[in-house]
């Protein structure tokens, strides 16, 4: 066809060459054209609708195959050379579709919710729209497929953790919040680019199908063939920069156009030198296209190889007229057939693909698999069941990293995995719901507790409180877990009940403590005073002075714990004086004995005292004990022949018998001493 032509061809070794092929129809040129036109042979053309095979004139052998085979095989390359046109025709639309085979397609399924958002934000802010359309809608599938089955969980363990409850079911996720964002911005965009392109594509078909009908007019024998030459140029051009129409009426439109040129170069009967030239550099130009899909039949990337096929089929339609008779078929079966057979090489391709699909097919059915047999194991611990739950994400994990399965089992892989896992949840829910249970349970006496401890706060009886309050803080470490939106709440409320307890508790020892330290001051300081202290040797003025300082030294009352060892200083100072003072032992031992028993009860200590009594009582039976068997011994010497005249061990033993009874009775003393000091 004689157009002017700026092709761009890959060249044979893959680079791309500009031709500008110099077109005998032009007005410099004229003089080849003969004066007279001849007479038109059809007075009317007609506009027939013709189909790619039609056009393409190589597209249809002029003799058809005999066999079936062959049929069948032509059959199959026009169906393939058809679905590379009609490909074509919807980029031709909106050129924006070429550049999504530059945005690798992602496996989307694999990737975790908030890595689609971030794919999500990325394409739709730094790529055309259309040419991410298919990648959007790809995340927009994987992100509400994982998203829709996340709310199915966190509704199962809601409705779990509230059996009972009226409360609607709600979970607000960022994630999807951001989704939603993106997601609207991009479907914004793709309307505004769709208002936008239906606008052009209009506008721009109706410029196209004037051109045809101003072509069908150029056939008129009464013009100058001069005028009609540069008219039909003008058109030539004015179709090259006509812009996009809609895909569904690309073929129609372009074989309409290319009829009417046929026909008008028909139509001129120009000489065979200058028609022959044409076919001639038609011819190079595809021959260029046939070794250029020679090399693509053994490139190693074969989408891409596909994808320039692609880009050579509509060169070879839209860019390149026809060649002469002779090599119409030859050329064309030629590159018929290397589409062929990229296609097939592209079709290994996929069946490989699908090879790798099926095996990830079997590792999701294994994973599902391990899901199942988790969701029959039963434990009873908390532990064991967070190592379950563990053991599940990383199944899942697994799950969306193993890789795309065939798209038509995509769907029921899908729902047999949501299906395992959702059998696991609630198994593990049952488990939960005996838990919750146990904790209700121990919600209720956890709130006794805090309400016992809240009565007792105010208490200023420290010494029955105090044990009391402990107590409660003991039974509450032995009560288990509450429910969880409880557990804060409740031990907030006894902790604070307790601190304020025992924070009085604090106050009131820091108040009795000075008072102690001060006594602790005043007895090391008298203590000083009566190591001075001497006795005049008048017996009753010297006890009646010790009695006085023993009752000054009570006055001053009870010093702090860890200085009680002043009251043992104090105490070998009167021991020392009573031995001075040549008491009787008992009495001696009494006073210390008061002394001592009189500290113990002003420091409150009950535990030695009752310890004291305890002792005390058992000592006097011991007491009684060896009494009873000196007597027995005496008994057993005075019934023999020498029973008139004692003998010194019997009058021995009739000493220590005198000796126990003496050390009885002081026993005995101290016994109604301490049991008075109790009763009091």
């Amino acid at each position: 066809m004689l157009e002017e032509k700026n092709d761009n061809l890959l060249e044979a070794d893959g680079n791309l060459e500009n031709h500008s092929i110099e077109t005998p129809l032009v007005e410099e040129n004229a003089e080849i054209v003969s004066e007279t036109i001849a007479e038109v042979e059809k007075e009317t053309v007609l506009t027939p609708e013709v189909s790619v095979e039609d056009t393409i004139e190589m597209a249809k052998p002029i003799e058809e195959e005999s066999t079936e085979v062959a049929e069948a095989k032509a059959s199959e390359t026009e169906t393939i050379i058809d679905a590379i046109a009609e490909n074509n025709a919807e980029e031709s639309e909106d050129e924006t579709l070429k550049e999504r085979h530059d945005i690798p397609m992602l496996d989307y399924d694999a990737l975790s919710l908030e890595s689609l958002v971030d794919e999500l934000k990325k394409l739709v802010t730094n790529e055309k729209v259309m040419s991410v359309k298919d990648h959007v809608e790809e995340i927009k599938k994987s992100f509400l497929a994982k998203y829709n089955h996340l709310l199915e969980e966190k509704k199962e363990e809601f409705l779990a953790e509230n059996p009972d409850t009226t409360e609607e079911f709600a979970y607000h996720s960022p994630l999807k919040s951001h989704f939603d964002q993106y997601y609207s911005l991009f479907r914004d965009n793709k309307n505004a680019h769709f208002k936008s392109l239906q606008t052009n594509l209009k506008t721009n078909l109706e410029n196209r199908l004037a051109i045809v009908e101003e072509l069908k007019e150029l056939i008129n024998p009464q013009e100058n063939i001069k005028d009609t030459l540069k008219h039909f140029n003008d058109l030539r051009e004015r179709w090259k920069n006509a812009g996009s129409i809609p895909k569904d009426k690309y073929n129609h439109v372009w074989n309409n156009y290319h009829f009417h040129v046929e026909n008008f170069y028909d139509y001129l009967h120009l000489d065979r030198e200058a028609r022959d030239l044409d076919f001639k550099h038609n011819l190079e130009q595809k021959q260029k296209i046939v070794a250029r899909v020679e090399e693509l039949v053994n490139e190693a990337d074969v989408n891409k190889a596909f994808r320039e096929l692609q880009d050579l089929h509509k060169i070879w339609k839209e860019d390149i007229g026809p060649v002469s008779r002779e090599f119409r078929d030859e050329i064309w079966n030629k590159f018929s057939d290397l589409t062929k057979q990229m296609h097939d090489k592209r079709e290994v391709l996929f069946e490989k693909m699908r090879g790798t699909e099926l095996e990830n097919l079997e590792k999701k059915k294994e994973i599902i698999a391990k899901i199942e047999v988790l969701a029959t194991e039963k434990v009873n611990a908390h532990s064991q069941w967070l190592q379950q739950i563990e053991k599940v994400e990383a199944l899942r994990t697994a799950f969306f990293s193993a890789g795309k399965v065939p798209a038509e089992l995509n769907e029921e892989t899908w729902a047999t995995f949501k299906t395992a896992v959702r059998n696991f949840n609630s198994f593990k829910n049952s488990f939960y719901k005996d838990i919750k249970k146990d904790q209700n349970n121990n919600l209720n006496r956890k709130t006794a507790l805090v309400a016992k401890a809240k009565e007792l706060q105010e208490s200023t009886d420290f010494a029955t409180t105090t044990p009391i309050m402990k107590q409660i803080q003991e039974e509450w470490k032995q009560i288990g877990h509450v429910p969880r939106k409880y557990s804060d709440k409740i031990w907030i409320e006894f902790k604070d009940a307790c601190n304020h307890y025992f924070d009085k508790l604090k106050e009131q020892k820091n108040e009795e403590n000075s008072e102690e330290i001060e006594a602790f001051d005043k007895k090391k300081a008298y203590l000083e005073t009566l190591r001075e202290f001497q006795l005049t040797g008048v017996h009753k003025t010297d006890l009646d002075a010790i009695k006085l300082h023993i009752e000054t030294w009570k006055g001053f009352g009870k010093v702090p714990f860890t200085r009680r060892h002043i009251e043992g200083k104090f105490n070998k100072v009167l021991d020392a004086l009573f031995e001075k003072l040549s008491l009787s032992k008992k009495d001696s031992e009494m006073m210390r004995f008061s002394n001592r028993m009189d500290q113990l009860s002003e420091s409150n200590d009950t535990r030695k005292l009752e310890g004291e009594k305890i002792f005390l009582m058992r000592k006097i039976d011991e007491i009684k004990n060896e009494i009873f068997q000196l007597e027995n011994n005496i008994q057993f010497f005075t019934n023999t022949r020498n029973a008139k005249k004692e003998n010194s061990i019997v009058l021995e033993v009739r000493k220590n018998i005198e000796k126990h009874k003496e050390e009885m009775e002081i026993l005995k003393d101290k016994l109604r001493q301490v049991r008075s000091l109790n009763q009091s």
